[in-house]
């Protein structure tokens, strides 16, 4: 895809930009540049534009299913080698903001006292302790996360894992009516900064030196994933399969359900695979993108890519992911936040594939809905790994709506005496002022509705099944 050029205007606005950006002494010639290119691109209107036409289904060799992945060996020795070429990267630049906290969302506690962050290091030092092999955990923090998380690692130092972070880079916000930096008009704290999107983890890795390490301790994959995804363990049957047929890149997928319509999925194109976000797809064909039945896979954003790969895409400046515009508001001064997703860089790889991952491999917490199912009876914890109730016979999660009384952590948590067992809930929905006592057990369709003022609680031990609850009489 070739580059637009710039018009006059805007060749007038990146060099006053660039003034601008060079007097800008908190960040480096690194950033300075790949925010300028950043911009530079968003002007020019180079964008991918999707000929829907174009559109072909991946065949199973793209996105290859998980069943079909051959097993791996039951050798220790070969297991150590297939796990010595391995690095495991959290994306770890979110705050708990939404959930009600402060620092970094992985410090939330999710299951037994433990955070996301002591599940991951559990995990992964159980990998190096059984195989006798050294998996290094990398946390990729933003300037918002970063002093956090280098003391929270240090409760760390004595386990056997190799803990390193890096920082992603940190762009200036664009104040959107005369295009120049927000922190230039003297917005020098946090609020004049923002971290632009996973996307940058290629670029951060490398300007951080730590790729150029790993590749000389022979390092040869990297497996990428949220923090928050309790699901995104290592997978070993995964890892040797890339090896094998030397992929370059690889994105976990899984079947859509009504909650997943507008995530991305994976699509055919011009004779490469390549992500497919909703903001691409033209308005007539959008009830098309959430069709199940149609685009029946998802993004998992579990990527695994080889290391040789990242370098030499990033030293030839060829990752130009597509731009996701982030409008936002700062003091009144309405400001432009430019953004990459790291999935939009399949198409630049080669040999990319998918992986039609099951469900279990996603299992993200975004709200203290989600913090319910992972608490509760339908998932245990061995060896750091949260594992389904072998009892739910339903493959598919309960649907939990829980109302803004529930909303922050601290408040969802005094609100359940003890978390309720859902092993045969389908759907529970809680509005208003509600209180849980301990030892319920919800089952099938449950709603809880109170109206304004009035404080319902729940006793002890009750038993919900296919209830609708509107005020203390009906219970």
């Amino acid at each position: 895809m070739a580059a637009a050029t710039l018009s006059p205007v805007d060749t007038e606005k990146i060099s006053k930009l660039k003034s601008a950006v060079a007097g800008l002494n908190q960040i480096s010639t690194d950033e300075k540049n790949g925010f300028i290119n950043l911009v530079s691109r968003y002007l020019s209107g180079e964008a991918q534009h999707v000929e829907w036409s174009k559109i072909q289904t991946p065949t199973d060799e793209v996105v290859v299913p998980y069943e079909i992945l051959a097993p791996t060996s039951d050798d220790p020795e070969e297991i150590k080698k297939l796990l010595d070429k391995l690095v495991v990267l959290k994306l770890n630049g979110g705050l708990g903001t939404t959930m009600g906290c402060t620092g970094p969302k992985s410090v939330i506690e999710v299951r037994d006292g433990l955070t996301f962050l002591d599940l991951i290091v559990i995990q992964i030092e159980n990998l190096n302790s059984k195989y006798g092999c050294n998996v290094p955990l990398l946390l990729m923090n933003s300037f918002n996360t970063h002093d956090d998380t280098l003391k929270i690692v240090e409760k760390y130092s004595n386990s056997n894992v190799e803990i390193h972070t890096f920082n992603q880079s940190q762009y200036p916000r664009l104040v959107i009516d005369d295009f120049t930096p927000l922190p230039s008009k003297g917005q020098t704290g946090k609020d004049g900064w923002y971290p632009p999107g996973h996307g940058d983890v290629f670029p951060s890795l490398k300007n951080s030196g730590k790729l150029d390490a790993l590749l000389s301790k022979g390092k040869e994959y990297v497996f990428i994933a949220n923090s928050d995804n309790l699901g995104a363990i290592v997978d070993l049957k995964i890892l040797s399969h890339l090896i094998k047929n030397k992929n370059e890149y690889c994105m976990e997928v899984t079947p859509k359900t009504l909650a997943d319509v507008k995530g991305g999925t994976l699509i055919s194109y011009e004779g490469r695979v390549q992500l497919l976000e909703i903001a691409q797809v033209p308005d007539d064909h959008v009830n098309e993108f959430k069709s199940i039945e149609k685009f029946k896979i998802f993004n998992t954003n579990n990527l695994w890519v080889n290391l040789k790969a990242i370098k030499r895409l990033v030293e030839a400046d060829e990752l130009k992911m597509e731009i996701i515009p982030n409008p936002k508001e700062v003091d009144g001064i309405k400001v432009l936040q430019l953004e990459t997703a790291a999935g939009a860089a399949i198409r630049f790889f080669d040999n990319a594939i998918g992986i039609n991952v099951p469900r279990s491999r996603f299992l993200p917490v975004k709200a203290t809905s989600d913090l319910l199912l992972v608490q509760s009876d339908l998932y245990t914890l061995e060896d750091g790994f949260i594992i389904r109730n072998k009892d739910r016979t339903n493959p598919a999660n309960p649907s939990i709506e829980l109302g803004p009384e529930f909303k922050k952590v601290g408040n969802f948590l005094s609100r359940f005496k003890s978390i309720p067992s859902i092993v045969e809930l389908d759907s529970l929905k809680v509005a208003g002022d509600v209180w849980f006592g301990s030892g319920i057990i919800l089952k099938g369709k449950v709603s809880i509705t109170t109206k304004p003022g009035v404080k319902l609680e729940i006793p002890d031990g009750a038993v919900l099944e296919n209830k609708n609850i509107n005020g203390p009489e009906d219970l």
